[in-house]
């Protein structure tokens, strides 16, 4: 399998199958890797047309703030020097060399509709048909559909909105302040870029702590490793007395303040103005959401979720046949990051082969 031999959508889909994986990003190439080591008949399903569109779709200029050592998934080391920081392009060539290099079963153009219980098992409905499949792993990554609060509705149409998640480069941008509601790694790196060019000011909440991208010579996320933070359970009571925001990465915020503005959180808005926690009135001529994501679940059948209409489920791995992986904090820090996300993708595919066998 060449590395640009994965399916197309015109690629005819199986009937019937044991195990059906949504999503080909980290997670869902992690996992199928250890489904194809144990043997399980699998597909793996994904809308987009090549792989690692979301990393595509990120802003030009990023650069991944873990070092290339910890950007590997199970099996395939992350290429290059493993102390450099690689661009977010590289993603998607490192994604294209992994499933060739394990001939994992990638369906592209494969949009997800539905999942719903029948037969014992699950009806899978994409955009081009219909799956049986005895069980399903979800690995449709942490980041699914922005958030923007509400209040945004009531800036003026003057305004210009987008989300972190449609920012590309400065240039796509009028001319004239920026306002970065957000101070997360993402908020910050943008405010940063944007700075070069245009009076930005950052409109931040809590203060988040702070990290840097080396210490004593060596990645952060290496002491992270080494320490055991990133694989403690979130469920265990040393996991809770250490609960706190994701940390800045990188970043140098005092560095920062010489370039950039901070303001306190944005409550609302007010024609062409922001409002903040404190009162002060923001006027800009762009205002980037750097405010999240959610996790959208419509596609799973009611009775596929609990009550407060999130599905259920242990570390990932549930009880009817419906997994998980790649969900935020799913089972750790490191649940949703490039290179920690295999550890949960190993488990929670050992899971599946073993119900598989039964």
């Amino acid at each position: 399998m060449s590395s640009s031999s994965a399916s197309s959508g015109s690629s005819e889909l199986p009937a019937d199958i044991d195990v059906v994986v949504i999503g080909a990003g980290q997670a869902g190439l992690a996992v199928g890797q250890t489904l194809k080591q144990a043997g399980v008949n699998f597909v793996i399903l994904d809308a987009a047309n090549e792989l690692g569109v979301s990393w595509i779709n990120r802003w030009d200029s990023l650069q991944l703030f873990t070092s290339a050592r910890f950007c590997g998934l199970p099996g395939l080391p992350f290429p290059g020097d493993p102390d450099r920081y690689p661009a977010k392009d590289e993603v998607p060539h490192y994604f294209r060399t992994y499933a060739a290099t394990f001939e994992l079963p990638v369906h592209l153009g494969q949009r997800v509709v539905s999942v719903q219980r029948s037969n014992g098992g699950f009806a899978v409905t994409t955009s081009t048909g219909r799956i049986s499949a005895r069980q399903v792993v979800a690995a449709v990554g942490a980041f699914q559909t922005p958030v923007v609060p509400e209040f945004s509705r009531r800036l003026a149409p003057s305004v210009t909105q987008l989300h972190s998640h449609a920012y590309r480069n400065p240039e796509q941008l009028p001319a004239g302040k920026v306002a970065v509601v957000g101070s997360a790694n993402s908020g910050l790196q943008i405010a940063t870029e944007l700075s070069h060019s245009r009076e930005v000011v950052v409109c931040r909440g809590r203060k988040q702590p702070r990290l840097p991208q080396r210490i004593l010579g060596r990645d952060a996320f290496w002491w992270l490793s080494k320490s055991g933070l990133l694989r403690l359970p979130t469920n265990t009571p040393l996991a809770r007395r250490l609960a706190m925001p994701d940390p800045v990465v990188g970043t140098k915020i005092d560095e920062l303040a010489r370039s950039v503005g901070f303001a306190e959180r944005a409550v609302d808005a007010d024609g062409a103005q922001l409002v903040t926690a404190d009162g002060q009135r923001i006027e800009a001529s762009t205002v980037l959401w750097a405010t999240g994501y959610r996790n959208d679940w419509s596609w799973l059948s009611p009775e596929l979720r609990g009550a407060d209409g999130q599905p259920e489920h242990n570390a990932g791995i549930g009880a009817s046949g419906l997994h998980f992986v790649g969900l935020y904090r799913m089972r750790n820090r490191g649940s949703a990051l490039l290179g920690f996300v295999g550890r949960d993708a190993q488990r929670v595919g050992a899971a599946v082969a073993r119900r598989a066998r039964r």
